[in-house]
C-alpha cells in the first residue's frame, strides 16, 4: 500500500513538538523521525511553513468536509470549536516553536479562509458590501482566535453555551439592543 508521505511527515511534525517536546523544530529532526531522506522532504515541501501551511489547509479542509454534512450552521460552528480545542495543544506547542510568529500568522489566514468560503456556500451577508464582507470575515474571525488563544478547562464545560453565545453573535441573534430589550 503507498504511503502519503505528506502524512507521514505532519504526524512526524506532530511526534516532535508533542511527544518530544521539541522546541526548535528542524527538517533534519523531522527526516530522521519519519525515516526519510531531506532531499524526500524537499520533494514534498519547500520549507517547514509550507509544511505547517499543508497541515493548516487539510484541516481546513477537513472541517469544511465535515461541516456540509452538519444540517444546522450551529453544530458545524461547534464542530469547528471541538476541532480547534483538540488541536489546541499542538497548536499551542508550535507557536512555542521557532516558528511560532509563522503559525500564529497562518492560523488567522487559515481561520479568514474558513469563514470566507463557509459564508460565500451559504450565500450568507448577501446584503454587504466586498468591504463590509471582509470587515465581518475579520472580526469573526479573530474574535474566535481570540475566544480559543484563552481557552480554559471551565470553557470545555460550558462549550455548549460559548458555541450558542457566538452563533447569536455571528447571526445578529443577540445584540446590545436585543440584550436591553429582554432586560425590560
Amino acid at each position: 500500500m503507498p504511503v502519503d508521505m505528506k502524512k507521514l511527515i505532519a504526524e512526524a511534525v506532530h511526534t516532535l513538538l508533542i511527544e518530544k517536546k521539541v522546541k526548535k523544530l528542524t527538517v533534519k529532526d523531522i527526516v530522521e523521525e519519519c525515516h526519510i531522506t531531506r532531499q524526500s522532504f524537499y520533494y514534498h515541501f519547500e520549507d517547514i511553513p509550507d509544511l505547517l501551511r499543508w497541515i493548516l489547509e487539510q484541516s481546513k479542509e477537513e472541517f469544511m468536509r465535515e461541516a456540509r454534512n452538519q444540517r444546522e450552521a450551529e453544530s458545524a460552528l461547534r464542530y469547528f470549536f471541538l476541532m480547534a480545542i483538540n488541536a489546541l495543544p499542538y497548536i499551542k506547542k508550535t507557536v512555542q516553536s521557532n516558528y511560532g510568529d509563522e503559525i500564529e500568522r497562518l492560523m488567522e489566514q487559515q481561520t479568514y479562509r474558513l469563514f470566507e468560503q463557509l459564508i460565500e456556500e451559504n450565500n450568507l451577508y448577501q446584503g454587504c458590501s466586498r468591504f463590509e464582507l471582509k470587515l465581518v470575515i475579520r472580526y469573526h474571525s479573530q474574535a474566535i482566535i481570540g475566544i480559543l488563544r484563552e481557552w480554559t478547562e471551565e470553557d470545555t464545560k460550558n462549550l455548549d453555551q460559548i458555541v450558542h453565545g457566538v452563533y447569536l453573535l455571528m447571526t445578529g441573534g443577540l445584540s446590545p439592543t436585543k440584550t436591553a430589550d429582554a432586560e425590560k
